[in-house]
Protein backbone atom coordinates (compact mmCIF):
# COMPACT_ATOMS: atom_id res chain seq x y z
CA UNK A 1 0.00 0.00 0.00
CA UNK A 2 2.37 2.53 0.86
CA UNK A 3 4.32 1.40 -2.42
CA UNK A 4 1.65 2.58 -4.47
CA UNK A 5 0.59 5.80 -2.60
CA UNK A 6 4.54 6.88 -3.29
CA UNK A 7 3.95 5.94 -6.82
CA UNK A 8 0.74 7.93 -7.42
CA UNK A 9 2.59 10.44 -5.76
CA UNK A 10 5.36 10.93 -8.26
CA UNK A 11 2.67 10.76 -11.20
CA UNK A 12 0.79 13.83 -9.62
CA UNK A 13 3.97 15.70 -9.16
CA UNK A 14 5.21 14.94 -12.44
CA UNK A 15 1.28 16.46 -13.76
CA UNK A 16 1.48 19.15 -11.99
CA UNK A 17 5.08 20.27 -12.68
CA UNK A 18 4.22 19.98 -16.96
CA UNK A 19 3.69 22.95 -18.66
CA UNK A 20 0.66 21.88 -21.11
CA UNK A 21 1.89 22.40 -24.37
CA UNK A 22 -0.61 24.08 -26.98
CA UNK A 23 -0.34 24.34 -31.25
CA UNK A 24 -1.37 28.30 -30.58
CA UNK A 25 2.21 29.57 -30.76
CA UNK A 26 4.24 27.38 -34.01
CA UNK A 27 7.61 27.13 -33.56
CA UNK A 28 9.64 28.78 -36.77
CA UNK A 29 12.34 27.42 -38.64
CA UNK A 30 15.00 29.15 -37.94
CA UNK A 31 18.10 28.85 -40.55
CA UNK A 32 21.29 30.98 -38.60
CA UNK A 33 24.48 30.98 -40.27
CA UNK A 34 27.66 31.27 -38.34
CA UNK A 35 29.53 34.82 -37.65
CA UNK A 36 32.97 33.09 -39.18
CA UNK A 37 32.10 30.91 -41.51
CA UNK A 38 34.81 30.64 -44.38
CA UNK A 39 33.82 32.59 -47.47
CA UNK A 40 31.89 29.89 -49.79
CA UNK A 41 29.52 30.51 -52.94
CA UNK A 42 25.88 31.26 -51.82
CA UNK A 43 23.90 27.72 -51.61
CA UNK A 44 19.95 28.10 -51.93
CA UNK A 45 18.16 26.89 -48.90
CA UNK A 46 14.69 28.10 -48.94
CA UNK A 47 12.47 29.53 -52.28
CA UNK A 48 8.70 29.66 -53.39
CA UNK A 49 7.80 29.81 -56.80
CA UNK A 50 4.18 30.27 -56.52
CA UNK A 51 3.46 27.39 -58.30
CA UNK A 52 0.76 25.86 -56.03
CA UNK A 53 -3.03 27.22 -56.87
CA UNK A 54 -3.49 28.20 -52.57
CA UNK A 55 -0.89 29.72 -51.04
CA UNK A 56 1.60 27.26 -49.26
CA UNK A 57 0.93 27.82 -45.78
CA UNK A 58 3.70 25.97 -44.05
CA UNK A 59 5.51 29.22 -45.09
CA UNK A 60 3.58 32.19 -45.48
CA UNK A 61 0.76 33.52 -43.19
CA UNK A 62 -2.05 36.07 -44.26
CA UNK A 63 -1.37 39.47 -42.24
CA UNK A 64 -3.55 40.63 -40.52
CA UNK A 65 -4.84 43.90 -39.35
CA UNK A 66 -2.87 46.18 -36.85
CA UNK A 67 -2.94 49.88 -35.63
CA UNK A 68 0.53 51.25 -37.52
CA UNK A 69 0.05 53.24 -40.44
CA UNK A 70 1.24 50.45 -43.11
CA UNK A 71 -1.38 47.98 -41.39
CA UNK A 72 -4.19 49.66 -41.13
CA UNK A 73 -6.05 47.78 -44.41
CA UNK A 74 -4.53 44.52 -44.17
CA UNK A 75 -7.06 41.72 -44.10
CA UNK A 76 -6.88 37.94 -44.81
CA UNK A 77 -10.28 38.46 -47.66
CA UNK A 78 -9.59 36.40 -50.55
CA UNK A 79 -10.35 39.56 -52.57
CA UNK A 80 -7.09 40.31 -52.16
CA UNK A 81 -4.59 37.35 -52.71
CA UNK A 82 -4.36 35.81 -56.18
CA UNK A 83 -2.05 32.82 -57.53
CA UNK A 84 -2.16 32.88 -61.07
CA UNK A 85 0.50 31.41 -63.94
CA UNK A 86 3.11 31.16 -60.98
CA UNK A 87 2.59 34.67 -59.77
CA UNK A 88 1.08 35.60 -56.48
CA UNK A 89 -1.08 39.00 -56.30
CA UNK A 90 -1.35 41.47 -53.51
CA UNK A 91 -3.66 43.48 -53.94
CA UNK A 92 -5.26 46.58 -52.25
CA UNK A 93 -8.64 47.18 -53.45
CA UNK A 94 -12.07 49.68 -52.04
CA UNK A 95 -14.03 47.96 -50.27
CA UNK A 96 -17.48 47.26 -51.45
CA UNK A 97 -19.15 45.38 -48.50
CA UNK A 98 -18.74 48.04 -45.46
CA UNK A 99 -21.26 46.15 -43.61
CA UNK A 100 -19.01 43.12 -43.28
CA UNK A 101 -15.92 45.29 -42.70
CA UNK A 102 -15.98 49.10 -41.81
CA UNK A 103 -12.75 50.20 -43.55
CA UNK A 104 -12.73 51.96 -46.80
CA UNK A 105 -9.67 50.00 -48.38
CA UNK A 106 -8.70 46.09 -48.21
CA UNK A 107 -5.06 45.17 -48.45
CA UNK A 108 -2.83 42.00 -49.13
CA UNK A 109 -0.34 40.75 -47.32
CA UNK A 110 1.85 37.43 -46.55
CA UNK A 111 4.36 36.90 -43.80
CA UNK A 112 6.75 33.91 -42.66
CA UNK A 113 6.24 35.16 -38.68
CA UNK A 114 6.11 32.00 -37.10
CA UNK A 115 7.22 30.15 -40.02
CA UNK A 116 10.68 31.00 -41.28
CA UNK A 117 13.48 33.21 -39.65
CA UNK A 118 16.67 33.54 -40.95
CA UNK A 119 20.05 35.55 -39.61
CA UNK A 120 22.68 35.96 -42.39
CA UNK A 121 22.48 35.17 -45.94
CA UNK A 122 20.96 36.64 -49.27
CA UNK A 123 17.43 37.31 -49.92
CA UNK A 124 16.04 38.24 -53.50
CA UNK A 125 12.55 38.86 -54.21
CA UNK A 126 11.69 39.12 -57.84
CA UNK A 127 8.21 41.29 -57.82
CA UNK A 128 6.31 44.20 -60.35
CA UNK A 129 5.39 47.20 -58.46
CA UNK A 130 1.56 49.13 -59.68
CA UNK A 131 1.44 52.41 -59.24
CA UNK A 132 -1.67 54.65 -57.74
CA UNK A 133 -1.92 57.72 -55.50
CA UNK A 134 -1.87 56.17 -52.04
CA UNK A 135 -0.12 52.76 -52.65
CA UNK A 136 2.75 51.43 -50.60
CA UNK A 137 3.76 47.96 -51.60
CA UNK A 138 6.71 46.77 -49.26
CA UNK A 139 9.22 43.93 -49.06
CA UNK A 140 11.13 43.89 -45.26
CA UNK A 141 11.79 42.46 -42.28
CA UNK A 142 11.47 42.50 -38.27
CA UNK A 143 13.13 40.65 -35.65
CA UNK A 144 11.13 37.06 -34.98
CA UNK A 145 12.28 37.50 -31.51
CA UNK A 146 12.09 40.14 -29.00
CA UNK A 147 16.48 40.22 -28.11
CA UNK A 148 16.81 43.42 -27.38
CA UNK A 149 12.59 44.25 -26.18
CA UNK A 150 9.83 45.93 -27.65
CA UNK A 151 10.41 47.78 -31.06
CA UNK A 152 12.48 49.73 -32.30
CA UNK A 153 15.30 47.85 -30.11
CA UNK A 154 15.14 45.06 -32.60
CA UNK A 155 15.50 47.18 -35.92
CA UNK A 156 13.80 46.78 -39.45
CA UNK A 157 15.29 45.78 -42.42
CA UNK A 158 13.18 48.06 -45.37
CA UNK A 159 14.56 45.90 -48.42
CA UNK A 160 11.93 47.68 -50.80
CA UNK A 161 9.28 50.14 -50.51
CA UNK A 162 7.52 52.43 -53.03
CA UNK A 163 5.45 55.49 -52.81
CA UNK A 164 2.51 56.68 -55.16
CA UNK A 165 4.34 56.65 -59.26
CA UNK A 166 7.34 57.55 -57.74
CA UNK A 167 10.21 56.39 -60.13
CA UNK A 168 12.39 55.28 -57.13
CA UNK A 169 12.25 53.09 -54.00
CA UNK A 170 13.66 53.00 -50.63
CA UNK A 171 15.77 50.95 -49.02
CA UNK A 172 15.97 52.08 -45.07
CA UNK A 173 17.40 50.69 -41.98
CA UNK A 174 15.81 51.41 -39.17
CA UNK A 175 16.64 50.63 -35.51
CA UNK A 176 16.22 52.55 -31.87
CA UNK A 177 19.58 54.36 -33.02
CA UNK A 178 18.29 55.26 -36.16
CA UNK A 179 14.21 56.45 -35.03
CA UNK A 180 14.65 57.73 -31.32
CA UNK A 181 18.73 58.49 -31.11
CA UNK A 182 18.13 60.43 -34.42
CA UNK A 183 21.26 58.97 -35.53
CA UNK A 184 20.97 58.78 -39.34
CA UNK A 185 23.75 60.22 -40.82
CA UNK A 186 26.03 57.79 -39.36
CA UNK A 187 25.64 56.32 -40.99
CA UNK A 188 23.15 56.95 -43.42
CA UNK A 189 20.50 55.05 -42.69
CA UNK A 190 18.94 54.42 -46.42
CA UNK A 191 18.95 55.42 -49.93
CA UNK A 192 16.49 56.10 -52.91
CA UNK A 193 17.40 54.32 -56.57
CA UNK A 194 15.97 54.61 -59.57
CA UNK A 195 13.68 51.58 -60.72
CA UNK A 196 11.31 51.13 -63.80
CA UNK A 197 7.94 49.84 -62.11
CA UNK A 198 6.73 48.53 -65.56
CA UNK A 199 9.10 45.82 -65.30
CA UNK A 200 9.66 43.12 -63.21
CA UNK A 201 12.84 44.06 -61.04
CA UNK A 202 14.57 41.54 -58.24
CA UNK A 203 14.95 43.29 -54.92
CA UNK A 204 17.35 42.06 -52.29
CA UNK A 205 19.56 42.15 -49.54
CA UNK A 206 23.02 40.42 -48.19
CA UNK A 207 23.04 40.08 -44.54
CA UNK A 208 26.93 39.87 -42.83
CA UNK A 209 27.75 39.99 -39.11
CA UNK A 210 29.16 43.30 -40.24
CA UNK A 211 26.69 44.97 -43.02
CA UNK A 212 23.69 45.09 -44.48
CA UNK A 213 24.18 45.10 -48.47
CA UNK A 214 21.14 46.19 -50.49
CA UNK A 215 20.48 45.35 -54.01
CA UNK A 216 18.20 46.20 -56.91
CA UNK A 217 18.72 43.55 -59.82
CA UNK A 218 21.57 41.87 -58.47
CA UNK A 219 23.79 45.02 -58.02
CA UNK A 220 24.67 47.02 -55.12
CA UNK A 221 22.69 49.97 -54.12
CA UNK A 222 23.81 50.89 -50.23
CA UNK A 223 25.41 49.06 -47.81
CA UNK A 224 24.56 49.88 -44.21
CA UNK A 225 27.91 49.08 -41.68
CA UNK A 226 28.01 48.27 -38.26
CA UNK A 227 29.58 50.81 -36.25
CA UNK A 228 32.29 50.80 -33.72
CA UNK A 229 32.59 53.19 -31.10
CA UNK A 230 29.01 54.53 -31.09
CA UNK A 231 25.57 53.37 -28.98
CA UNK A 232 24.91 49.59 -29.20
CA UNK A 233 21.61 49.65 -30.04
CA UNK A 234 22.71 50.58 -33.83
CA UNK A 235 23.20 47.28 -33.99
CA UNK A 236 20.53 45.11 -33.15
CA UNK A 237 20.88 42.94 -36.41
CA UNK A 238 22.25 40.04 -34.45
CA UNK A 239 19.64 38.12 -34.58
CA UNK A 240 16.86 36.03 -36.70
CA UNK A 241 14.35 37.91 -38.88
CA UNK A 242 11.27 36.91 -40.75
CA UNK A 243 10.03 38.35 -44.12
CA UNK A 244 7.15 40.65 -44.76
CA UNK A 245 5.16 41.04 -48.26
CA UNK A 246 2.46 43.74 -48.39
CA UNK A 247 0.47 46.11 -50.90
CA UNK A 248 -0.22 48.91 -48.09
CA UNK A 249 -2.22 51.51 -48.77
CA UNK A 250 -2.33 55.03 -47.11
CA UNK A 251 -0.61 56.32 -44.03
CA UNK A 252 1.49 59.61 -42.86
CA UNK A 253 4.60 59.01 -45.05
CA UNK A 254 2.00 58.07 -48.61
CA UNK A 255 -0.32 60.30 -48.29
CA UNK A 256 -4.52 59.62 -49.07
CA UNK A 257 -5.47 56.65 -51.06
CA UNK A 258 -7.27 57.93 -54.16
CA UNK A 259 -9.96 55.32 -54.67
CA UNK A 260 -10.03 56.28 -58.50
CA UNK A 261 -7.04 54.49 -58.89
CA UNK A 262 -7.95 51.47 -57.31
CA UNK A 263 -7.19 47.89 -57.82
CA UNK A 264 -3.69 48.19 -57.62
CA UNK A 265 -1.17 45.09 -56.83
CA UNK A 266 2.60 44.18 -56.31
CA UNK A 267 2.96 41.04 -58.29
CA UNK A 268 5.38 38.23 -56.84
CA UNK A 269 7.18 35.92 -59.03
CA UNK A 270 9.45 34.37 -56.50
CA UNK A 271 11.38 34.47 -52.99
CA UNK A 272 14.82 32.70 -52.84
CA UNK A 273 16.88 32.51 -49.74
CA UNK A 274 20.67 31.60 -49.67
CA UNK A 275 23.19 31.32 -47.14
Amino acid sequence: MKNKVGIYGIVLLLLVGCKVMTPEEPIPTLLVQKENRPKKAWKLVWQDEFETKELDTTKWTRIPPNNADWGNYMTSDDQCYEITDGLMYLKGIKNNDTLKDPRPYLTGGIYTKGKLAFQYGKIEIRAKLESAQGAWPAIWMLSEQKKYGDYPRNGEIDIMEHLNYDSIIYQTTHSYYTLELKQKENPPYYTTVPCDTEQFNTFGLEWYPDRLVYTLNDKESYTYPRMEGVDPSQWPFDQPFYLLIDQQLGGSWVGEVDPKDLPVQMIIDWVKLYQ
